[in-house]
């Protein structure tokens, strides 16, 4: 099994890692200490050096709460990092909702969209189709506004389930075929820690979906809730939290720690006597 994403072909044989990069002022995990182009491309670079098979650059804040950013605005954070990181040998991933931005992005060198969305736009499934992009498709209920006001759910894993079978079917319909797609159930995002540990649980539900699946806990308020620790004592909980996805079927764990998680997975690989 294997990703496509523009000139990449990523092999999934072994778990792969995004490296977050948030080029904001008000990111939930690090405060805007990369919201400016020079210092997000460090970090980028830092990510890489550690490992990161991916680099995800998102210029919107999604955190619980947050409001959106105009797109001019987010275009002035990304596109510049977006172009710089481009021409390495390591995808970048553009994360965004707005499919201006998006198309944009692309022509800018990105090799993946990941929108927490998931595709629910016609404009979206156009940008993707048009291109030779992968994409991640994620689950939200609400928007980052509203969505952690009372989340309910009658079952929580088939509704998941069901939301991202569809936008998968809705964008082969389109031309876009499973090895350019990824599915995101959305850890946090119009979850609570008890839906979010029910998803976990049955990740493997979700990777019978037939495309790559990835998972995003890094960090997260749901380990806050578990362990009683702030956003600056999360590392060990969050490499735990990517362990247990990748045994569940996770093909891909998008994280703030990249050279813990890669060090953690190369133990894990090996024990089950794969590539590390």
């Amino acid at each position: 099994m294997h990703l496509q994403c523009g000139r990449f072909r990523l092999a999934l044989e072994r778990p792969l890692v995004m490296g977050i990069v948030n080029v904001t002022p008000d990111s939930f995990s690090d405060g805007g200490q990369f919201s400016s182009s020079h210092a997000a491309l460090e970090h980028a670079r830092r990510l890489i050096d550690e490992g990161a098979d991916i680099i995800d650059v998102g210029g919107e804040s999604t955190r619980p709460g947050s409001a959106d950013v105009a797109l001019d605005e987010e275009r002035r954070r990304v596109l510049p990092v977006i172009e710089q990181l481009a021409a390495g040998d390591v995808p970048v991933s553009a994360d965004t909702r707005k499919p201006e931005l998006m198309r944009d992005a692309i022509a800018a060198g990105a090799a993946m969209i990941n929108d927490i969305n998931g595709g629910r736009l016609q404009t979206v499934i156009d940008v993707v189709a048009s291109s030779n992009v992968g994409v991640c498709l994620m689950h939200m209920q609400g928007t980052p506004v509203d969505m952690q006001i009372n989340p309910r759910y009658h079952d929580v894993v088939a509704e998941v389930f069901a939301f991202l079978n569809m936008r998968v079917q809705t964008m082969n319909e389109a031309g876009v075929t499973n090895d350019r797609i990824v599915v995101d159930p959305g850890f946090g995002f119009g979850k609570t820690l008890e839906h979010n540990l029910a998803l976990l649980r049955k990740l493997a539900d979700v990777r019978s979906i037939g495309t790559a699946v990835l998972a995003g806990i890094s960090r997260k308020g749901m380990l806050g809730r578990i362990t009683g620790r702030g956003l600056n004592g999360r590392v060990y909980a969050s490499v735990a939290a990517a362990m247990i996805a990748v045994e569940r079927g996770a093909h891909i764990v998008r994280v703030h720690d990249v050279a813990a998680t890669r060090d953690a997975l190369a133990v894990l690989q090996a024990v089950k006597g794969g590539n590390s």
